[in-house]
């Protein structure tokens, strides 16, 4: 299994691209939110997160480089029992490659975008707590204007 690292740039692949910057512009509802409340321009403790992101075989929801974070909206056929096998492989195949890979349902970004927030800033305190290399989030844009 390939392991994702900057030389590789974290296993990008490139033959998904055409599929991915399809599902940019075909988000679910809980994904669109997600990303305009929570994850967007270094919204997660000054984190850049990049949406449906080809990597593997896979395109990631999202996808944090620096954190090594790939999280997931899984809707309504993600119940399915196929869909939940091809998950567990997917996830390991994730994991194996280095990621760490955490998962909401739709129902839980829809209708706890709170706690959603929540547990992604413990998951992204835990690894930069745990991580050898310090990291250096981006800092947010702002309004100069106003300082």
């Amino acid at each position: 299994m390939q392991k994702a690292d900057k030389e590789n740039h974290y296993a990008y692949n490139k033959k998904l691209r055409p599929n991915a910057h399809k599902l940019r512009y075909r988000m679910t509802k809980a994904e669109a939110c997600l990303w305009k409340y929570v994850l967007r321009a270094g919204n997660m403790n000054g984190f850049s997160f990049r949406r449906q992101r080809p990597v593997l075989h896979y395109i990631a929801d999202f996808m944090c480089k620096e954190l090594m974070l790939i999280i997931e909206v899984d809707g309504i056929t993600h119940l399915f029992e196929e869909v939940i096998q091809k998950d567990i492989v997917r996830q390991k195949n994730l994991e194996q490659a280095g990621f760490k890979v955490i998962r909401f349902t739709d129902n839980e970004v829809l209708n706890h975008i709170e706690t959603v927030r929540r547990a992604i800033e413990v998951v992204v305190e835990e690894i930069t707590a745990n991580s050898t290399t310090p990291f250096i989030p981006r800092k947010r844009w702002t309004d100069k204007r106003n300082t």
